[in-house]
């Protein structure tokens, strides 16, 4: 006798389940795909087609005017980011570490204050860091901008790296406070070898909240040490004459992407950090 292989059939449920899915990707890549096919178009092309209509002309005169225009505030952007997203990160590591395994009186006061910040609005803190920023002489600077970003994030990398630790079991300090070993030894050949989980979610948290800013960009920043949102909106909003939307949307597919890469290259490690330490034990 010879038996048929049962063949699970897909239920009406599941399709509709992933017609709507698909849906929804569709309308969300609409804005994303009328940027590109525009960047891609010459002015007449432009004037005459439809938003979703292909270039009659593919041409890169948009991304070239587009690029000469951001370039410099594009790299104002990474030397503001980059030091940001590491300092912040290596400061939250720290204080994670510490709150979660080296107790001391007061420690819970001190993490409810610090846990307080991650609510501050970004507009409450704006008077404050602008005071402060001038009496430090780093007032409309790229550097006073990273100081303001560390701050800022500090709240949240420590609120990660905290959570992270906890589930860490208690038993693997205490053996190695045994052996002799200290605070820093412990943190550097214990902790951070297994915190890599926690640190790509503080960096791309970091990075793509530091790197989107436009509110203490436009405040704390001026003339050419802006950053690329900064520029963007300028650009944006200054043009005269016939208005250059290849340039435009040129500009903001430059000021997207490095986000758009991160989440492309390590979307899968912020997935996996941010349920790693989920469970305790």
């Amino acid at each position: 006798m010879t038996s048929l292989a049962y063949k699970p059939s897909i239920s009406l449920s599941r399709i509709a389940i992933y017609a709507v899915l698909l849906l929804a990707v569709l309308l969300y890549l609409v804005p994303l795909v009328v940027m590109l096919l525009t960047s891609f178009k010459s002015p007449e092309d432009i004037s005459t087609g439809n938003l979703l209509s292909w270039p009659t002309v593919v041409t890169d005169i948009g991304w070239v005017k587009a690029w000469g225009t951001v370039n410099g505030y594009f790299w104002n952007s990474i030397k503001i980011t980059v030091p940001a997203v590491l300092v912040s990160t290596a400061i939250g590591a720290l204080n994670g570490y510490v709150l979660s395994m080296w107790r001391f009186r007061g420690s819970q006061l001190f993490f409810g204050l610090l846990l307080f910040g991650c609510f501050l609005p970004f507009q409450t803190v704006l008077l404050p860091a602008s005071f402060t920023l001038g009496k430090m002489g780093l007032a409309s600077t790229t550097t006073g901008l990273v100081f303001v970003h560390i701050v800022y994030g500090l709240a949240f990398t420590t609120l990660f790296f905290r959570n992270y630790y906890v589930s860490i079991p208690d038993a693997l300090v205490k053996a190695a406070r045994l052996d002799g070993a200290g605070f820093f030894t412990i943190f550097r050949r214990i902790i951070l070898p297994m915190s890599t989980p926690i640190i790509m979610v503080c960096l791309i948290w970091q990075f793509t909240q530091i790197w989107n800013d436009f509110l203490f960009g436009v405040v704390f920043s001026s003339g050419d040490s802006q950053p690329i949102t900064v520029a963007l909106n300028n650009l944006v909003n200054t043009s005269t004459g016939v208005k250059e939307y290849n340039v435009d949307m040129a500009a903001a597919m430059i000021a997207g992407l490095p986000t758009l890469l991160v989440y492309v290259v390590a979307g899968k490690y912020f997935v996996r950090g941010l349920t790693a330490g989920a469970v305790k034990g």
